[in-house]
């Protein structure tokens, strides 16, 4: 068997692979403008179907990002407050399945009570989830927040293309010693963000991102949910 080709930079790749994570705290340290471009010129070498490029991205940053965290805190509030208010902000797409099954159930549970027992929080603690929860639409308090919209008429093939956009965004920013958290809690808040962000009705929420400098100080940043080994899910024919 021939020896594995490595490069130079294979170390390099790998590490920021291994490093990314969710990062649910961040410094007020401000992100500078240039070092975003950087992030995203390198992202929009992801591939897509003949050539399409579906993704577009609203950079927030000091005042608008202020107020989608204004408005969109204040609905995720009422609608706790008052469930019936839920159906004014419906999902934009089924990101998760209607009907949960193994094993697929079982991680997540084992992700959301690992989350919240390293915050110290106990089942039946409704109002400390929630309030973690809404965390989600502050960015984690990242000085950054990406919002990822798609035309409506694409197709469900054009989300696998902005997956592989959104993982060269979170790995470039590795790169360059930043830390992101890709959000689908934005999902439901389209009605809100598109004025913000200048989309129109045909635009998509796909998802947000926060971006920028981790607080290591922050335990909730110690959380890194396990991965299942290669052997449970690649099967190998001759």
């Amino acid at each position: 068997m021939n020896s594995p080709i490595r490069t130079d930079a294979t170390p390099d790749v790998d590490a920021a692979i291994r490093s990314r994570r969710s990062v649910r705290a961040f410094l007020a340290r401000p992100v500078d403008a240039a070092l975003i471009h950087e992030v995203l010129d390198a992202a929009r070498w992801a591939a897509s179907g003949s050539n399409t490029q579906p993704w577009k991205v609203a950079v927030l940053q000091g005042r608008s990002l202020a107020e989608v965290v204004r408005q969109t805190t204040a609905a995720d509030q009422a609608t706790t407050a008052d469930p019936a208010l839920a159906a004014h902000y419906r999902n934009e797409y089924d990101y998760y399945p209607q009907t949960w099954t193994e094993p697929y159930i079982g991680r997540r549970r084992q992700t959301g009570w690992g989350l919240y027992g390293l915050l110290g929080i106990q089942k039946g603690e409704g109002e400390r989830m929630q309030a973690q929860h809404n965390r989600n639409f502050r960015f984690f308090d990242a000085p950054v927040g990406l919002v990822f919209t798609v035309d409506r008429v694409m197709g469900r093939g054009s989300l696998l293309d902005y997956g592989m956009f959104l993982q060269n965004i979170m790995l470039a920013a590795r790169a360059r010693g930043l830390h992101t958290c890709p959000q689908a809690a934005w999902n439901r808040f389209g009605d809100i963000l598109r004025p913000v962000i200048g989309a129109g009705p045909d635009d998509m929420i796909v998802c947000g991102m926060a971006l920028g400098y981790a607080d290591g100080e922050d335990p909730v940043n110690g959380f890194q949910p396990p991965r299942i080994e290669v052997a449970d899910f690649a099967k190998w024919l001759d």
